[in-house]
């Protein structure tokens, strides 16, 4: 039996629901999981011939991040720990769409496009989140990775990042790491306990957090850590996998959008918390006031202190290497304006891949979305210069010695392949104890403005096209005239418009300096979108 006869015989097992058409998009495919059965079988096909094209490991990881326990998806992992190359998606979507009969007409089409040897090997490493259907939507991975003759690593349930980190430690053969789990805990963990050891109790005696793992994969693996953190840090686990459901009323999403703290979290006054969403690639934190109040420390918070710490510690070790936060328009006004003041920003395109490959063009690029899913990247240079320094045992000045030494172990506390909720608390917890920080002290560094988000049905998307990462409007022409017009209308505001990457639908941003102009602003935004571009349905109206 030929290769293709056995990728056609097996792929029988996991039949397509004909007519059913999937999208892949920045966290792959991500549906009901009872849809995903062939998209599993046909991403093992595509793992394999990608795998074989960069004669690379590459990864596969089945899970759906924070949607309910019963979604599922999946996401192809490229060498370096990176999201696949966008070319690839196009192809992942031209297999997994094709009908049964037609399968191997597509199959065949990527290996002829790409010059694909199959006589070369193909390794795949398989993840999982904790979902009910994970289990046997990752069978369905390997049994596509076999059907094409290629090697299974399945490392079984770990967080997103955890395969990411696996991917990437053994494509550069062990340089930026070990490729197992404890591999992972060790290189993190050891990081972390280098860039607290020197602090006091005196400045720091908060060694306290309550993280709410929001009954996911990061609970579990988090729990595996704390033995590696030499009571560096001591941790309250809420939502531990143990009762309650995946992301129901808890999770960095749960937090974010109802601007409240997790079911089953019992907040003291003033004490740290985070939450990590269902596969651990997004934190955010947040405490509560003497008055009952909640505040939140999203990612454009977790970005400024991150930012705003590199910065200090390169002055300090008089490296000159430039440090850069990239934000995206949906990144608060205050932000922006309290970063500019102290370091570069660079402004890119919304969207994570986007985020990383900005983040690349810098020595240092710190990149986070408001959700809480971002990283830190430094370049190869930026790395030799700050390990030679911190490794110079001749330098004299004992402060410039320390920043290296604590810029060198923020390297290895940081994964550098993709936003990782387990990694980010490491390096916030690091920089908040160096510093001597409260929560309290760091979210007074600014205060966020109020926001609103809407969105508008219009009969064609296409019609709207942006500039300047999506800050400006290009057509319909009259259109960014009129938000323009209408932002000069309140104090602190700004306003952007932009198509729906999936449907025909506008998103219109707004803030101000209250609440209540900020709503007043959208409204009207959305009523210039309504009649400029073409909506359909009911004009909008107002929230309240």
């Amino acid at each position: 039996m030929t290769q293709f006869e056995k990728v056609f015989r097996n792929s029988a097992l996991h039949p397509k629901p004909v007519g059913l058409v999937l999208q892949y998009g920045t966290a792959g495919f991500r549906t009901n999981a009872k849809e995903l059965d062939h998209i599993m079988f046909r991403m093992g096909l595509l793992a394999v011939l990608r795998s074989k094209k960069t004669k690379a490991t590459i990864g596969v990881m089945v899970t759906a991040s924070h949607n309910p326990e019963e979604d599922n998806g999946v996401k192809l992992v490229d060498p370096m720990g990176e999201m696949v190359t966008p070319s690839w998606e196009e192809y992942s979507m031209q297999l997994a769409n094709a009908e049964q009969d037609v399968l191997l007409t597509a199959l065949k089409d990527v290996i002829e496009k790409e010059a694909i040897s199959m006589d070369q090997d193909a390794n795949i490493f398989i993840g999982k989140d904790t979902r009910p259907s994970s289990e046997k939507l990752s069978q369905a991975v390997s049994d596509g990775v076999m059907s094409l003759g290629g090697h299974v690593h399945d490392y079984g349930v770990v967080t997103t990042p955890q395969l990411h980190f696996m991917v990437r430690c053994q494509n550069t053969q062990g340089c930026y790491g070990s490729p197992t789990m404890e591999g992972y805990y060790r290189k993190l963990s050891q990081a972390f306990v280098q860039l607290t050891k020197h602090v006091s109790c005196s400045n720091y005696d908060q060694k306290h957090l309550l993280v709410d793992g929001a009954n996911g994969v990061g609970a579990l693996r988090l729990r595996d850590m704390e033995r590696f953190l030499q009571n560096q840090l001591q941790i309250s686990l809420f939502n531990d996998c143990r009762e309650g459901k995946l992301n129901f009323q808890c999770g960095a999403d749960y937090v974010k959008v109802q601007q409240k703290p997790p079911q089953g979290v019992e907040m003291s006054v003033g004490e740290r918390c985070c939450s990590f969403d269902g596969d651990a690639d997004r934190i955010v934190y947040y405490y509560k006031d003497s008055d009952g109040c909640f505040h939140l420390q999203d990612g454009d918070k977790i970005a400024t202190l991150i930012g705003t710490f590199l910065k200090d510690m390169l002055t300090q070790a008089g490296l000159d290497l430039q440090v850069a936060v990239v934000q995206t328009a949906y990144a608060n006004g205050s932000s922006t304006r309290y970063l500019e003041d102290v370091l570069k920003v660079s402004w890119c395109t919304t969207g994570v891949k986007h985020l990383h490959h900005a983040a690349q063009e810098f020595d240092i690029g710190v990149y986070f979305e408001a959700n809480g899913h971002g990283t830190v990247l430094f370049s190869n240079a930026a790395v030799h210069k700050i390990e030679k320094l911190a490794q110079d045992s001749s330098i004299k000045n004992e402060k410039k010695r320390t920043a290296a030494q604590l810029l060198h172990s923020t390297i290895n506390v940081i994964n550098q392949a993709v936003g990782d909720a387990i990694s980010d608390m490491l390096l916030v917890e690091g920089v908040l104890a160096v510093q001597g920080l409260s929560v309290q002290q760091w979210d007074a560094i600014y205060s966020d403005l109020p926001n609103r988000q809407r969105k508008i049905k219009v009969a064609d998307r296409r019609v709207i096209t942006t500039t300047d990462a999506e800050r400006r409007v290009v057509t319909p022409p009259g259109l960014q005239e009129a938000v323009d017009m209408l932002v000069k209308k309140y104090p602190q505001s700004r306003a952007f418009v932009r198509p729906s990457g999936t449907e025909d639908i506008i998103r219109v941003y707004a803030e101000a300096d209250t609440q209540e102009n900020t709503d007043a602003l959208a409204q009207e935004v959305c009523l210039a979108v309504y009649r400029l571009a073409g909506g359909v349905g009911e004009e909008p109206k107002p929230l309240h």
